[in-house]
Order: structure tokens, then sequence, then C-alpha cells
């Protein structure tokens, strides 16, 4: 399968055109081992490195749908793997997008794709935010894009990054083992989470006065883990 397919396939299962369009301007190739490039758009999961793999672009698409994503959000994505959904995620929302992957060398191979791509990191300062806004503004127009922000740790996401919650929206990329209560703290008001559970996958969204889950079934996932010697990324197939 080619590109083109596979976004006319996105479009015929009537994903939203922000997610769509995300896809087209996210290179799948970019974040895949070189061996694996001629599979680039197949709609199924690939290997990584370590058990992880990337993810299959009609699941991505599902859960970016589930998150009812909006401009300039505060996203967090627990098992972010290569960095690829860090990038539709930045492409749907132009927001602050933090990525946790407990595979350190996973996680710092996402950061240098996600550098070569040209997806910002985070300003160092306020000084340097103003330096890049005029560099744009006088060299390159002002009808440029302003993006947000994409940040990696190297680190076990099981917890969340509470040094950087509350979030608008949380993605967890793999199944979790039970239904995430923990995490419900790190979300903020009208926040949505979206988790595999149970080979199937939960949109939790909280409200001020409660919690309100639905579930989508028929999908398989591996499990989230907490070291580095088992499996860590999704791995899904589409609902029948």
């Amino acid at each position: 399968m080619i590109k083109s397919q596979l976004i006319s396939s996105l479009k015929s299962e009537k994903f939203p055109d922000k997610i769509v369009c995300a896809f087209v301007k996210v290179p799948r190739e970019k974040f895949l081992p070189k061996n694996l490039n001629h599979f680039a758009y197949e709609d199924t999961a690939l290997p990584l490195e370590k058990g992880a793999t990337i993810s299959q672009p009609y699941t991505i698409a599902f859960m970016l749908k589930l998150l009812k994503l909006k401009p300039k959000q505060k996203v967090l994505e627990i098992g972010s793997g290569c960095g690829y959904v860090l990038a539709l995620l930045e492409e749907i929302t132009l927001g602050e997008i933090y990525g946790v992957e407990i595979i350190k060398s996973l996680a710092e191979k996402s950061k240098q794709i996600l550098k070569e791509l040209n997806y910002p990191a985070p300003f160092s300062s306020l000084r340097t935010l103003q330096r890049r806004s005029r560099f744009q503004n006088n060299y390159l127009g002002k009808d440029i894009k302003q993006k947000g922000h994409i940040e990696v740790f190297a680190k076990n996401g099981s917890n969340g990054l509470l040094s950087k919650a509350p979030f608008d929206r949380i993605l967890i990329s793999a199944e979790a083992p039970s239904i995430p209560e923990h995490l419900y703290s790190q979300l903020k008001e009208n926040g949505i989470l979206v988790t595999p559970y149970r080979n199937s996958i939960l949109q939790i969204t909280k409200n001020k006065d409660n919690i309100k889950i639905k579930e989508f079934s028929g999908f398989v996932f591996v499990p989230l883990i907490t070291n580095v010697q088992q499996p860590i990324s999704l791995k899904t197939k589409q609902p029948p």
C-alpha cells in the first residue's frame, strides 16, 4: 500500500479532516527502521526494537478521534515509542505535547527523529521564543504556522507525568492492567483519557461531578508494562 491509498482508506472511514491531514503531513517511514520503509503505509503495526511497535494507522486514528482534540491543548502520551503519534498530536493541536517512553534508546531515537523533522522542543526561555517569533515574521512570513512543542521523557509512564500535569488529554498506547483511576487527578476538568483495556478502547471523560466511561470493543493490544525487559508499545487489529 502507498501513502495515498492509506489516506483514502482513512477518509473512507469518515475520520475528521484534521486527523486525516495530520496523517498526510507526518511521514511514517521516518519513524521506522530503514529495512521496513517499504511497509510504512501498510495498515498494520510494525516492529521497532525490544518488542516495541509502531501502531496500526487505523487504530491510531480511532484513538485520536476519541480524544476530541482541540487547538493549543496540553496532551500526554504514555508509551510514546518512536514518536510518530506525538507528531500527529502536534499537527492536530499545535499544543504542548508530552511523551513518556520506558525504553531509553527508543525515547532518544524519537527525540532525534522529531528534531530532524523540525518539530519544536520546549523553548528554553522567553527570550528564545521572542527571537524565534521575530525570525518567523521577518524572514519566513507572518502566515507561517505557529507550532507548539514536543517533549519526550525516558521513564516509566505508568504513573503519568505529574511534573507537567494537569493535561487536557491523556493517551495510553498499550493495554492498562486496570482502569487507570490514579491518572484522573492529572486530567483537567472536562479532560479526556483514552486507553486500551481488556481488548477494548475506553474513552474516559472527567466532569466536575463524575467520570463517564465509554467502551469500544474489537481491538487487541500488548500490555503496558513497567520494566524494559518486556514489550511496551501498542499492537492492534482493526475491529470487524
